[in-house]
C-alpha cells in the first residue's frame, strides 16, 4: 500500500492511496464536507485555487483522516513542502519614500512669524518700561492721603433717610381707633366695652346719611306677612340673603337690590347669612337695630 511520503508531493500521495483505495473524489468530499474541487486543487498542487492557509492545512488533515491516515503526518509534509512566509510584507516595488517639500516650507513660514511676534512684544514691553517714571508705586500699593491739619476734625452731615420703596403697601389703620385717640384714648360713649365694628365703620363711610329709624318699604318686601313676623332685613345695596332652619334646611334665598326687604317668619331656630353684613339694616318691630352685626348669625339673637 502507498504511503504518505510517496510521490512528488503530499497531494500525490493522498491521489495515489485514495485511487489503490477504490475511492472517488465524490465519496471523499463526502465523508469531509470539503469541496471536490478543493480536493482536486490539492491532489493537483494547485495552492491559487484553495482558501488561506489555515483552510488548506485542515482541508489536507481531512482529507488523510479520511483515507484512515495520519492527518498530522500529512499537515507535517505539507508544512515541509510549502513553508509559511515570514510576517513582513516585502515594499511594493517602483515607490520611492519622499517628503513633500511643501511641508517643510510652511514649517520654516510658520516659525519665522513667531519668532517675529516674539521679538515685537519684546520691543513693546521695553519702550513702555522706559517711559514709565521711575518713582511709579507698585501697582499693589495703598495711597494714603492725609487731611490737612489745619482744617481740624472733617464734620459729617445728618444721615439721609432710607429711600422709599415703591412696592411698600399703606400702612394698615385699624378702624376706631383715629376717633379714640382723638378722645385721649377712651372708647366711644354708644359702646364703653369695645370700639366699633369693622361693618358699622363701612357702612357709615359708604352712606353719607344716617339710616332710618323705622321700617319703610323701598321696594318688594319678601318672606311673610307683617302680622307674622318681628324681624326684617331691608338691603341698603345689592347683597345675597339666605334663611335656613334649625336642620339646615333653606326657607329663602334671594340676591336682594337696594329698598328690597325680607320678613322672617316667627319660628324658633331659623339663622340669617348675608353676603356683606354692612349691606343689610335690621328692624326688630319696624323699629332700626342698626347694620347686621354679623354674617352668619341667629334671627333670635337679632331680635333680643
Amino acid at each position: 500500500m502507498p504511503t504518505l511520503e510517496d510521490g512528488s508531493d503530499v497531494g500525490e500521495a493522498l491521489k495515489t492511496i485514495r485511487e489503490f483505495l477504490g475511492l472517488s473524489l465524490e465519496e471523499v468530499a463526502e465523508k469531509t464536507c470539503v469541496r471536490r474541487a478543493y480536493l482536486q486543487a490539492i491532489e493537483e498542487k494547485r495552492l491559487e485555487a484553495l482558501p488561506s492557509r489555515p483552510f488548506t492545512i485542515g482541508y489536507i488533515r481531512a482529507y488523510a483522516n479520511a483515507l484512515g491516515l495520519d492527518g498530522e503526518a500529512a499537515v507535517a509534509r505539507f508544512k515541509r513542502e510549502e513553508p509559511a512566509p515570514d510576517g513582513s510584507l516585502p515594499e511594493p516595488m517602483g515607490v520611492q519614500k519622499e517628503r513633500d517639500p511643501r511641508l517643510g516650507m510652511f514649517a520654516m513660514t510658520g516659525g519665522v512669524i513667531l519668532a517675529a511676534v516674539l521679538a515685537w512684544n519684546v520691543v513693546q514691553r521695553a519702550m513702555t518700561q522706559e517711559e514709565a517714571p521711575a518713582e511709579a508705586a507698585p501697582a499693589n500699593a495703598v495711597t494714603t492721603i492725609a487731611a490737612p491739619v489745619s482744617q481740624g476734625p472733617v464734620a459729617l452731615g445728618a444721615p439721609l433717610p432710607a429711600p422709599v420703596e415703591s412696592t411698600t403697601p399703606a400702612p394698615y389703620e385699624t378702624p376706631g381707633l383715629a376717633a379714640a385717640t382723638a378722645a385721649g384714648g377712651a372708647l366711644p360713649e354708644s359702646d364703653p366695652t369695645k370700639l366699633p365694628s369693622a361693618s358699622n365703620v363701612a357702612a357709615t363711610a359708604v352712606h353719607a346719611q344716617p339710616l332710618p329709624a323705622v321700617f319703610t318699604p323701598k321696594g318688594t318686601v319678601h318672606g311673610a306677612a307683617p302680622e307674622a313676623s318681628v324681624v326684617t332685613l331691608q338691603a341698603v345695596r345689592g347683597g345675597s340673603v339666605i334663611v335656613r332652619g334649625p336642620d339646615g334646611r333653606v326657607y329663602f334665598a334671594r340676591q336682594l337690590s337696594a329698598g328690597e326687604a325680607y320678613r322672617a317668619p316667627a319660628m324658633t331656630g331659623l339663622s340669617v347669612e348675608v353676603s356683606d353684613p354692612a349691606a343689610f339694616q335690621v328692624f326688630v318691630a319696624g323699629q332700626s337695630r342698626g347694620l347686621m352685626p354679623e354674617a352668619q348669625t341667629p334671627l333670635a339673637k337679632i331680635s333680643n
